[in-house]
């Protein structure tokens, strides 16, 4: 073999090797990142029960219970979630959204909370809602309380503002923030946010 040619063989076999390292270096850092990935997707699983708490202020009712398990939503759970967010002035029970318990779920989970929420207000029906747009200030006419997409809610040992920008967090519904009272509405509505007593124009939403 010539000089000339030896050395150019040299050359393409180094070529080779530091492509061949390039690709071993990049399968290496695959792998030692392929933990992280599937650790990752692994604290994303969906969890095997969901459960929530209720304590109604206004019955004095508490509730404690898994909605739902193995895939699917627990029925004589969410009747029992049904009574405790019932319209209590009438007594009149309508079924809770169940994209509103989801949503609790994960407000309860963002908090890390072992407290119940607080019920202030769950299902209203019509007459109740007039009744109240009636004798109070802040209540909307097409309220969604009456469509069983929204509950007021409080969390003790939680502070409003804490409660209210781990629910806007959540991008997936309505936020109302009222200190006066006490509560944060939550609903399942469109996006949206506001606070009563603050703006006149906003004062009509929950």
């Amino acid at each position: 073999m010539k000089k000339s040619e030896s050395l150019s063989h040299a050359r393409t076999h180094r070529a080779i090797s530091r492509r061949d390292f390039a690709g071993l270096a990049s399968i290496a850092t695959a792998a030692l990142t392929m933990p992280r990935m599937l650790s990752a997707r692994i604290s994303g699983t969906p969890p095997r029960e969901k459960s929530l708490a209720f304590y109604n202020l206004h019955t004095g009712e508490s509730l404690k219970t898994v909605y739902w398990a193995d895939g699917q939503y627990v029925t004589e759970a969410l009747k029992q979630i049904n009574w405790i967010l019932r319209d209590y002035r009438r007594n009149a029970v309508k079924p809770i959204d169940l994209g509103l318990l989801d949503l609790l779920y994960e407000l309860d989970q963002k908090l890390e909370t072992d407290q119940p929420f607080h019920i202030i207000c769950g299902y209203r029906t019509p007459a109740t809602n007039e009744f109240l747009r009636e004798h109070s200030s802040g209540v909307a006419k097409h309220s969604m309380h009456m469509q069983a997409k929204a509950v007021d809610i409080r969390i003790p040992g939680c502070r409003l503002a804490i409660l209210q920008r781990a629910a806007l967090a959540l991008h997936e519904g309505g936020v109302g923030i009222y200190p006066i009272s006490d509560f944060v509405h939550v609903d399942v509505g469109r996006v949206r946010q506001w606070s009563f007593p603050a703006y006149s124009s906003l004062a009509r939403r929950s």
